[in-house]
């Protein structure tokens, strides 16, 4: 759903000003705002607040009166989090986990790669520059799609490895392309692709254009088929129960920091390394993401809390 709205708020950029797309944005965060009066809360929080008849009413909102459900067992989540806690494998190994797939997932690239899409089709003689956006908007949701098909198949490490490779291969080539050019460094995030320094004839110039959008793609695909919906899912199978809101609040905040950070101090990288260097880097981070898969994260598939929190304690 999420990249459903995306590539919707791609289309609609495609064919408004500015000004009307941010009017248009207040129409879905408000029907949200109207419809979550109606949202009861989860009859599980309900219990821990010893609100049986509130719990009840609301699973039977959520459910239906004519389904078969039983009270959710109260147990774990009373306890509640404390910091001696941290000491235990089964809350430390998560959390680790946790936070570091959220770091990689923003050190792969992805904004970066997102902000010079409409450049890179420009310079690719595209008739309608415009469209890079609503194409890669494309991409994501096809290729978001296939991992939720194949996700409970081919498991969360293979996914999550395939797509780090992928990244890796296409970043790689992204800064190739950079370093044939010969962009020199800029003060902003917005690399002016259009005037390379290199004496190549307009044909060549147009052909290596063809392979940063053939990267740019693949970059994306790879994005959006392991690395971009996999480490939301395995945040919610990973944590205790009595730990899940803490934990999985940490690891949201550190996404947003570090999307705020690599936003924020791409251009001044850029800078130091030029622009090659600087998607040769998000490479790197995208190799030792493969690595920190193959040694640190666990196949989540097919598995109970009960299992995975077995195997973090060892048994």
């Amino acid at each position: 759903m999420v990249v459903t709205g995306i590539l919707l708020a791609y289309l609609a950029g495609w064919v408004l000003e500015w000004r009307w797309l941010a009017v248009l944005g207040c129409v879905p965060a408000s029907f949200m705002l109207l419809l979550m009066c109606y949202m009861p809360e989860t009859p599980r929080f309900l219990l821990t607040q010893h609100k049986r008849q509130e719990a009840m009413a609301a699973m039977q909102f959520l459910w239906g009166s004519e389904q078969t459900w039983e009270e959710p067992p109260v147990g774990a989540e009373h306890q509640g989090f404390r910091l001696a806690q941290l000491r235990l494998p089964s809350i430390y190994k998560p959390f680790i986990i946790g936070v570091s797939l959220m770091a990689f997932q923003q050190l792969s690239g992805i904004n970066a790669v997102m902000f010079y899409a409409e450049t890179i089709f420009e310079e690719a003689k595209f008739k309608e520059s415009s469209l890079a956006s609503v194409i890669v908007g494309i991409i994501q949701v096809l290729f978001t799609a296939m991992a939720a098909l194949i996700m409970d198949k081919a498991g969360r490490r293979l996914l999550l490895t395939l797509s780090g490779v992928i990244m890796v291969f296409s970043t790689s080539a992204f800064g190739a392309y950079f370093k044939l050019t010969q962009g020199g460094p800029s003060n902003s995030s917005h690399v002016d692709l259009s005037t390379p320094i290199s004496m190549e004839p307009t044909s060549a110039s147009v052909g290596l254009a063809w392979l940063a959008v053939g990267s740019m793609c693949l970059f994306i695909a790879g994005f959006a088929v392991g690395w971009g919906p996999i480490p939301w899912l395995l945040m919610s199978e990973i944590f205790p129960l009595h730990v899940k809101g803490l934990a999985t609040g940490v690891c949201v905040l550190t996404n947003w920091f570090m999307a705020f950070l690599v936003t924020k101090e791409f251009s001044s990288v850029m800078e130091v390394l030029r622009p090659y260097g600087a998607f040769w880097l998000a490479s790197a981070f995208c190799i030792f993401s493969v690595l920190f898969t193959l040694s640190c994260v666990p196949e989540t598939k097919g598995k109970t809390l009960e299992q995975i929190t077995a195997h973090f304690e060892g048994r």
